[in-house]
């Protein structure tokens, strides 16, 4: 099993825009093992995590960089913030609300077995704002294909 990670300085994104996303396709079940999430400025910001039922319009593509097989590229692709809202599914129940000062942060892990994404078409996870304002944040994702 290879090991990939991603990270991106987000733009705002809100309660239906996520600030970042990762689909794995029909071809495989990536497991994400964490999720990196810093406040870039002095005002705090409630995030979620959700999974994803379609793609709306994602942000850019970000890198997917291998951490353990130089020569395998990733499968699973990873996004900055969308520009049109996809479809909402589970609230995962992981929250957050990142403290007001930058660099204030957390990094949610997923154990063993790691946060699942099915091989479905459009099936994702992604972090949303809870409420109120989004921000910029400095947000990465390790996950396993």
């Amino acid at each position: 099993m290879a090991r990939y990670s991603t990270g991106v300085l987000t733009t705002a994104g809100s309660t239906t825009l996520p600030i970042i996303s990762l689909y794995g396709g029909t071809t495989v079940r990536p497991k994400i093992k964490e999720i990196g999430l810093f406040n870039t400025t002095t005002t705090a910001v409630a995030l979620k995590l959700v999974r994803l039922t379609t793609t709306g319009t994602t942000g850019s593509g970000l890198v997917e960089a291998p951490l353990t097989f130089e020569d395998t590229a990733a499968i699973a692709t990873a996004f900055g913030t969308h520009t049109v809202a996809p479809t909402l599914g589970a609230d995962l129940g992981y929250r957050t609300v990142l403290g007001a000062a930058a660099g204030s942060g957390i990094i949610w892990t997923f154990g063993e077995v790691g946060l699942g994404i099915p091989a479905t078409a459009n099936a994702g996870v992604g972090v949303i704002v809870e409420n109120g304002t989004g921000q910029a944040i400095q947000a990465y994702l390790v996950w396993d294909e």
